[in-house]
């Protein structure tokens, strides 16, 4: 099924989950201040007390949240606190931003397509690996193009459907430190991108697969 549609009367609420600097923050701000996108970021959860991606919210005016996953049995139980917060909010759509958390399985089926991710890689490439792990992984691998990817999550590690994906190309004498500037960028490009399309209701899942419609 297709999701609802959204517009600037009646704007889709939106949760960010991040673990660190959530730089991707920014862009999709600046499209929702534009008028670009019609939503309302209720709140921006993290499990780092001191991660970047805090004060990066706090800068926006946008509610914060610290919950320490230490403090919870086990992946379920933290993940059931957190949805008790998204609940609280009446939250539409969860944004993973650099969160280094892999979601229980209770999670992802309370919040079944409504749950997207960003990967730095071309997914299903590299998949599993985490921030500079992934392209030093790339780079490792003598490839010639890698990018971005915006997934929604499923119950594996970077296997669920795929809804956008933006090519990098790199360059002779690339670092990890500019390659990951290069595929934020792309990042950015495509986070804004794709919220629009889901908040216009165009994202259908089938199977594995999103299709775009209308």
């Amino acid at each position: 099924m297709a999701n609802k549609r959204y517009d600037m009367h009646n704007k889709c609420n939106v949760a960010v989950l991040a673990s660190t600097n959530a730089t991707d923050l920014d862009a999709i701000v600046a499209s929702m201040n534009a008028g670009e996108i019609p939503i309302e970021i209720g709140v921006l959860i993290s499990n780092k007390e001191n991660a970047g991606c805090i004060e990066r919210a706090k800068r926006h005016g946008i509610e914060v949240l610290y919950i320490n996953n230490k403090d919870f049995a086990d992946r379920e139980a933290f993940d059931r606190k957190v949805a008790e917060e998204l609940e609280k909010r009446n939250i539409d759509l969860i944004l993973l931003i650099g969160y280094m958390r892999y979601l229980s399985n209770w999670f992802v089926e309370k919040y079944r397509n409504r749950i997207m991710n960003v990967h730095p890689s071309l997914l299903p490439a590299f998949a599993g690996g985490m921030d500079t792990n992934v392209h030093q992984a790339v780079l490792d691998a003598g490839v010639e193009v890698t990018g971005a990817t915006i997934h929604f999550v499923d119950e594996g590690a970077d296997t669920g459907p795929i809804i956008a994906q933006k090519e990098v190309a790199i360059e002779k004498g690339e670092t990890v430190d500019s390659l990951k500037a290069k595929v934020q960028a792309a990042e950015q490009e495509l986070f804004p991108q794709v919220i629009k399309l889901f908040c216009d209701g165009k994202l259908k899942v089938i199977g594995n697969r999103v299709e775009v419609t209308g």
